[in-house]
């Protein structure tokens, strides 16, 4: 994990973010033309300050044991060729107890990935497949 929003980890602590299977919408979107804010809570603020989503998978197989974040690797299909995607970005999109997602202005955002093998990426209308790191940390540990 590169970074962790702010108001992501406010809201692990207070029960707002829940990364368990069968509970919140968990998606990671590849992302262009964003800069980092720490203090960003919403997918709004992320598309507001020029984040381009393309595309975005919903992550299965979650997991959380010893305070790591983890999932099952993540494909993107056929993602159109494009000018070069050199962030995953982490957030809940559904309510707590999941269902369907919610208004972008209420999407919860995690975390930011822009340190990893293959970042950035040039889609070339092939699929763009994620492998989560393996190591001890997966995903992101709290």
């Amino acid at each position: 994990m590169s970074s962790l929003f702010h108001p992501g980890r406010e809201g692990f602590l207070t029960g707002e973010i829940v990364w368990k299977p069968s509970a919140a919408v968990i998606k990671a979107a590849l992302l262009r033309g964003y800069t980092f804010n720490n203090s960003h809570k919403f997918d709004s603020q992320v598309t507001g300050a020029g984040g381009e989503m393309v595309p975005t998978a919903t992550l299965t197989g979650l997991t959380f044991a010893n305070g790591v974040a983890g999932a099952d690797d993540v494909t993107y299909t056929a993602v159109a060729e494009g000018t070069a995607i050199p962030h995953i970005l982490l957030f809940m999109a559904s309510a707590v107890g999941g269902g369907a997602d919610v208004a972008t202005t209420s999407q919860r955002l995690i975390g930011l990935i822009d340190q990893a093998n293959g970042l950035p990426c040039v889609p070339n209308g092939e699929d763009i497949n994620v492998s989560w790191n393996p190591g001890a940390d997966r995903i992101f540990r709290l």
